[in-house]
């Protein structure tokens, strides 16, 4: 029991925190590494004697005041109880700042002067049993107020190192958030923790682009262990290096890892670094994904803007060039060639004043007060009113239409729908084998009516099955086939996603392409 006492009273005496005043200073160090070894010795010894004397500085204090209280209460004739009572005072302050040992010396000197002052007869060593319980009761004493004292300066260098813990918690937090979000947050973390906290060094792993970031020296196993801690979900500490090797956390998903090198902090202050470094990773993130949102859609609004005047610029010339082409051909007295040739100006007029319509239609879908002028209508007539207006008019042969005997109707805007339709038959003209039938299918479903359209030719790749509905994306497979603008399907993608419906292709391997559109039933809004 004795030694347990002793290793408590030693940590008492001499705190595993040392507070930064009582560091040995860098110049201090440099000192010595210049001084000759004699004198180094020499200058340790001196400081060990120094470090001993404050130890027992209470002990001393203690036996003086036992000498003067014996003193004093013999010289006034003093009772036993009196100066026993003085004494134990004594031995609870020894007690209360030395520690158990220190109080151990004070209590038998105590006991000692009482036997030889004060217990019959004087001026003796004979042990008689008030001497007994003397020494019993300080001892006592001494164990009680020790161990008391000790749990109590403990608990206030917790709680004191706790404190500075959060003070430099809420530092770093701070800090954290007054600085830029270009740079790096890892190297962020590292660099704020290492200089915040005054550690040996700080590692920081980000499982997201698999990057480790470091400031100070944390040792050949810091960057393993660190991801360590990040794969296991696991916090660990390493007594013999000082360091936590942390999982940094955002709510219970592991994001990453963090080692704090040199440190004798609590695990909650570890920990809530780690929380406090995972919150700095997410919202780190979060800004530079608002970032880029705040750029895509600023960079749509450009390019709306563009295709909206381009598309006003175009059509007053599209409309005399057409304008003159039928004029010329009205008037007649052409040769066959020049008829020939203002007929291809006519058509390819109209082709340009197609595009600009389609890009006028795509700005007024990227506006976010636009909604259709919905009403119900059924697929199937819809489907032959598009294939009605193809031109040439040989390839609506080509088009059979299925519907059900009940088809339901479903809630859309005429003329956008119309567009749609138009633009997946113009696309299975230019890409499907000359002269083979195109299959439209409708089905009704519970709360949705799908229109499928399938053509024999070029199959799409599933990897591209997506993109062909992105602006100006073409397939690779259609660079060898008519060229297009890449805005036909885009501007499908949006009518459709207007009508709160959905569309996608499908490409089936040895046949061709489907594409299909799905909108809700006019019975379901």
């Amino acid at each position: 029991m004795f030694g347990s006492i002793h290793s408590l009273v030693a940590t008492r005496a001499i705190p595993s925190r040392v507070s930064p005043e009582f560091r040995l200073r860098p110049s201090y160090s440099e000192h010595l590494t210049s001084e000759s070894p004699r004198a180094g010795a020499a200058r340790r010894l001196a400081d060990r004697l120094s470090i001993a004397a404050v130890i027992a500085r209470p002990c001393g204090l203690a036996l003086i005041g036992v000498a003067i209280s014996t003193w004093l209460s013999f010289r006034f004739d003093q009772s036993f109880a009196f100066t026993g009572f003085l004494h134990l005072v004594l031995v609870v302050l020894a007690a209360m700042y030395g520690g158990f040992w220190q109080a151990t010396v004070t209590s038998v000197a105590a006991a000692a002067c009482l036997n030889y002052f004060f217990v019959p007869p004087i001026f003796s060593f004979v042990n008689s049993p008030a001497n007994w319980v003397a020494l019993g009761a300080f001892e006592f004493t001494a164990l009680v107020i020790s161990r008391l004292s000790l749990r109590a300066q403990l608990q206030a260098q917790e709680a004191i190192a706790g404190r500075c813990d959060m003070e430099r918690l809420y530092e770093t937090s701070r800090r954290i958030l007054l600085f830029s979000n270009s740079m790096e947050p890892g190297s962020l973390i590292a660099s704020l923790v290492h200089e915040t906290f005054q550690l040996r060094g700080v590692c920081v792993f980000d499982a997201a682009p698999c990057a480790i970031y470091q400031s100070g020296d944390c040792g050949p196993e810091g960057d393993p262990r660190t991801q360590d801690a990040y794969i296991l979900d696991a916090d660990t500490f390493d007594g013999a290096s000082g360091t936590w090797y942390c999982a940094i956390r955002l709510g219970t998903r592991p994001v990453g890892g963090l080692a704090l090198c040199g440190t004798g902090m609590s695990k909650l202050a570890a920990t809530a670094l780690a929380s406090l470094s995972g919150i700095t990773l997410e919202r780190a993130r979060s800004l530079r994904s608002e970032s880029r949102a705040e750029a895509a859609r600023q960079t749509e609004q450009l390019r709306t803007a563009v295709l909206d005047a381009l598309a006003h610029q175009i059509k007053t010339p599209l409309t005399v060039a057409r304008t003159a082409s039928s004029g010329l051909l009205a008037i007649g007295g052409l040769t066959e060639f020049q008829s020939e040739l203002v007929t291809v100006i006519d058509r390819q007029a109209k082709a340009l004043d197609h595009l600009a319509a389609r890009l006028l239609r795509t700005a007024m879908l990227d506006r976010t007060d636009f909604k259709p002028q919905c009403k119900p209508l059924l697929f199937s007539h819809l489907s032959t009113t598009a294939i009605e207006r193809m031109d040439p008019d040989s390839e609506r042969a080509r088009f059979r239409v299925s519907a059900p005997a009940g088809e339901a109707p479903v809630c859309a805007d005429r003329e956008l729908i119309l567009t749609s339709l138009a633009q997946l038959l113009d696309n299975a003209m230019k890409y499907s084998e000359p002269g083979s039938p195109v299959d439209i299918n409708i089905m009704v479903g519970e709360r949705a009516v799908v229109f499928t359209m399938r053509s024999r030719g070029l199959v799409v790749a599933p990897s591209d099955c997506e993109r062909i509905f992105e602006r100006f994306y073409r397939a690779p497979e259609t660079q060898h086939l008519p060229a297009g603008t890449g805005l036909g399907l885009s501007i499908v993608k949006r009518i459709v996603n207007a009508h709160q419906g959905t569309v996608w292709a499908e490409g089936i391997p040895g046949f061709g392409t489907s594409f299909s559109i799905s909108l809700p039933l006019a019975t379901a809004n």
